[in-house]
């Protein structure tokens, strides 16, 4: 009888670990084979985007915060890259038409090189926008037509609810909501090119080196911090991002299918609101 429940016990013991192994093997291969992907959730909807989608959208909402701009402004070009580019930055178009709003160096936008860049087709088409009377208080459709002066401008109409959310939580008026997974080993860390990137997207900021988890930024209230946030999740797998924190709310590259995670107010420490932490 002893040998026999040793025997079960050793069976046992082997049976755990190869169910822990199987667990184990299993959350490899999910992190390898699932795709990355992004969601913007605002008002309790949420949207899907494909990484390159929400790091444009986070651009454009970077780029709107340095002029100064308000979410309207944001809501009207998302809702004209939507309808004429699917949110991606085409390197082709209608005619001489490129990037993400399909914009035409013969019509005075600027050469095709820098329009294939987001942040300088972002910054034209908003101060383009910026220049229309009363923008804030037309239509989505008016206001993305004066600007582009498409050949169907009510086209724009369509894009105008789910550019609203998008720009809700883009614009941090709905924090912790935009959120990215990546599957796959993450890249080498290069913060010093993020914090490159992250000025020449939102203009001057306060950035300075902390012990962890390397980079702090402050910005002027928790919205515009949320912002920032938005912006260094959907561009973490490019720069190596593993970790960012805002408002008590941490994202962890790791982890990222969970999400934002409130952290435990002993971890959270006494920063700002506005304080977004990444490295």
């Amino acid at each position: 009888m002893r040998g026999k429940r040793i025997t079960v016990g050793i069976v046992a013991f082997a049976l755990l670990i190869s169910v822990g192994v199987y667990f184990a093997v299993q959350h490899a291969v999910e992190k390898i084979l699932l795709p990355s992907s992004c969601s913007a959730r605002a008002d309790g909807e949420a949207v899907p985007l494909q990484v390159g989608q929400a790091a444009i959208a986070a651009t454009i909402a970077g780029v709107a915060q340095k002029r100064s701009m308000p979410p309207r402004a944001v809501t009207i070009a998302y809702a004209t890259a939507w309808q004429e580019s699917k949110l991606t930055n085409l390197h082709y178009g209608d005619l001489d038409s490129v990037g993400v709003f399909q914009q035409r160096p013969s019509q005075g936008w600027g050469p095709a090189r820098l329009l294939e860049d987001p942040v300088y087709a972002s910054t034209k088409f908003l101060a383009a926008l910026a220049r229309v009377p009363h923008y804030r208080r037309l239509r989505i459709y008016v206001a993305a037509q004066d600007v582009q002066h498409s050949a169907d401008g009510f086209a724009y109409n369509s894009w105008a609810g789910v550019a609203a959310e998008m720009a809700a939580a883009f614009t941090g008026r709905d924090p912790h909501a935009v959120s990215c997974s990546f599957g796959g080993k993450l890249r080498s860390a290069r913060l010093g090119a993020a914090e490159t990137e992250l000025i020449r997207t939102f203009g001057p900021l306060n950035l300075r080196k902390v012990a962890d988890p390397g980079r702090a930024v402050v910005l002027r209230s928790g919205r515009a911090g949320w912002t920032v946030a938005s912006w260094l999740v959907s561009h973490a797998n490019l720069y190596g991002i593993a970790s960012v924190r805002c408002g008590g709310y941490q994202w962890r590259a790791s982890h990222s299918s969970a999400g934002w995670v409130k952290m435990a107010a002993r971890h959270a420490g006494k920063a700002p609101a506005s304080e977004v932490l990444f490295g």
